[in-house]
């Protein structure tokens, strides 16, 4: 039986091979997603300057959806991003999955983000 400690310390393992190759630009932020069990968060990350350029969550003031840790308040999260992003003056990004599998709210999050006009 596999428990969560050990698929925290598997998905960690997963995402430094992943941050080996990954870094954000001024140019080019690095959207990182973070996913607990309640909640998502992404972040726009410039990893040259080391500052977060945008953010959203779902602990966001304003976050109107009562569910928060489904796949409906991912994408509200990835439109969110997104539209901050835009609003900072990114259009293009690269995507870190923070080493979670690319299924689920972590599609969800980086499909909505990709609707709204980000590029990645």
């Amino acid at each position: 039986m596999i428990t969560k400690a050990d698929k925290n310390a598997v998905r960690k393992k997963r995402h430094s091979r992943v941050r080996k190759k990954i870094t954000g630009t001024p140019e080019r932020p690095r959207l990182n997603v973070y996913r607990s069990n309640k909640h998502i968060y992404a972040q726009l990350i410039d990893d040259v300057n080391g500052v977060t350029v945008a953010s959203a969550s779902t602990m966001d003031n304003g976050f109107e959806l009562n569910e928060t840790g489904n796949v409906e308040a991912a994408s509200k999260v990835g439109e969110l991003v997104a539209k901050r992003a835009q609003e900072n003056g990114f259009k293009a990004i690269v995507f870190d999955r923070g080493g979670y599998l690319y299924h689920g709210r972590v599609k969800a999050l980086a499909d909505a983000a990709r609707e709204a006009g980000l590029e990645f």
